[in-house]
């Protein structure tokens, strides 16, 4: 299996890599970088009494996600990336020092896109492109497999289902 991940990463790079691409990627990866652009997507909509609930939501999904994905998944799984694999690729961000499955920047993404969607967000699709273009990323960058950015999705989804469970949990307790 990982021979034909190998395939896919390595096809991004020889037809799909450009010198824009390059300067594209390595900055929608560090929009991701942290769950960033998903923590202050959380937090502006903490500022807005319509949306307040809804940050609340982004962020509990991010904080699960943190728990299943970077301290859970990663640790138990153990992969090493491809970049580590096939060093005959130059990486344009530094290497990361955890393990590869599953995608941290892309389980944050789809945890807080997902949020926003359950959350009855209007344009959380805008949400989804990038969501999508940072998963892209990390593939166009060598550091993920593509089975690596299916279960970040997976652990995204997952992630503001569980949040949303236990927040209307909560929300009837208080009723």
């Amino acid at each position: 299996m990982r021979e034909v991940e190998l395939i896919v990463l390595d096809f991004i790079q020889q037809y799909l890599r450009t010198p824009i691409g390059d300067v594209v990627m390595t900055v929608i990866t560090k929009l991701g970088d942290g769950g960033f652009c998903w923590i202050v997507t959380g937090i502006s909509l903490l500022m807005s009494k319509k949306y307040r609930k809804v940050g609340i939501f982004v962020l509990a999904s991010l904080c699960i996600e943190i728990l299943l994905c970077n301290v859970i998944l990663k640790n138990v799984v153990g992969r090493i990336r491809p970049c580590d694999v096939s060093n005959t690729i130059q990486l344009l961000i530094p290497r990361p020092k955890d393990y590869s499955f599953p995608s941290g920047h892309t389980a944050a993404s789809f945890a807080a896109v997902t949020a926003l969607y359950l959350g009855k967000v209007k344009r959380w699709y805008l949400a989804l492109l990038l969501a999508v273009a940072i998963a892209f990323s990390r593939l166009y960058l060598y550091v993920h497999y593509p089975t690596d950015i299916l279960g970040g999705i997976i652990v995204g989804v997952i992630s503001a289902v569980i949040a949303k469970y236990y927040i209307e949990k909560i929300n009837k307790r208080k009723k």
